[in-house]
């Protein structure tokens, strides 16, 4: 029996692949299903992408790396074309921005809707209809359990961006459905340590409100928690599955 879960001969785009983010734990989740790697981040973060390839080699992981800014459509457009034919694109390029909105700029603002919102779709709408066009394909987008809902840090452009981020993964899922390609969106909660969520360490109140949010009692670790669902999403397993915001919030989500 061929096991659903296997990526062998597969090839799968990481992109915000750099060390110390969720990209670069799904990348490494993904190549030791039997993935071919390959690993796309800015250019400013040459050195996070090194160390992210460092690890998948040292693994046995068959890995490239790319630069790429999900905001310019050029480079997305480079970055299809020095990808090739990816089987499973996981886009986990994202920014936040913990400000008041009375605080908040318009060009911040701007920033993290076009990292987060706009690169989204930019990804989505390149390799979506690249796979629609040989007929099969996974895409998996990140969003955060802030998808519907507010927490205790105000953050209006994060919030707004991945709410956005969650109904674009439908509307992709509905154009690119009837030609074999499924779009889906992990809804993660709140993972610590990464370097997104590592400054909450100098807020421990808020640390400690967040664990107790959960029904789990803990936060969501790099470690163990993402690779599942991400080996989910990029796999055969998911073949049925299209158009869906999945929670993987230790139960944030359900109160």
């Amino acid at each position: 029996m061929t096991d659903p879960f296997e990526l062998k001969d597969t090839t799968a785009l990481v992109i915000g692949a750099g060390e110390g983010g969720l990209g670069a734990r799904a990348a490494l989740a993904l190549g030791r299903r039997g993935a071919r790697v390959v690993a796309a981040d800015l250019e400013a973060r040459h050195d996070d992408l090194k160390a992210t390839a460092k690890s998948l080699a040292g693994e046995g992981i068959a890995v490239t790396t790319v630069f790429c800014d999900v905001t310019d459509e050029n480079s997305v457009g480079a970055l299809a074309a020095a990808a090739g034919e990816a089987d499973a694109v996981l886009n986990a390029a994202g920014v936040m921005l913990r400000k008041p909105a009375t605080e908040t700029t318009p060009d911040e603002w701007r920033r993290v809707i076009e990292v987060n919102l706009t690169g989204t779709w930019l990804i989505n709408r390149a390799f979506g209809a690249a796979m629609a066009a040989r007929g099969h394909g996974k895409i998996i987008n990140f969003a955060s359990v802030y998808a519907d809902r507010v927490g205790p840090v105000p953050e209006s452009a994060y919030y707004a961006s991945k709410a956005g981020v969650a109904n674009l993964t439908r509307a992709m899922a509905s154009e690119f459905g009837a030609s074999g390609v499924q779009v889906n969106c992990l809804a993660l909660g709140v993972f610590y340590p990464t370097q997104m969520t590592a400054s909450l360490g100098d807020a421990p109140d808020t640390l400690a409100w967040m664990t107790h949010r959960t029904l789990l009692k803990r936060l969501g670790d790099p470690e163990r928690d993402l690779d599942g669902p991400v080996v989910l999403l990029a796999s055969a397993a998911s073949d049925y599955i299209t158009g869906q915001v999945i929670y993987v919030d230790g139960g944030w989500s359900a109160w």
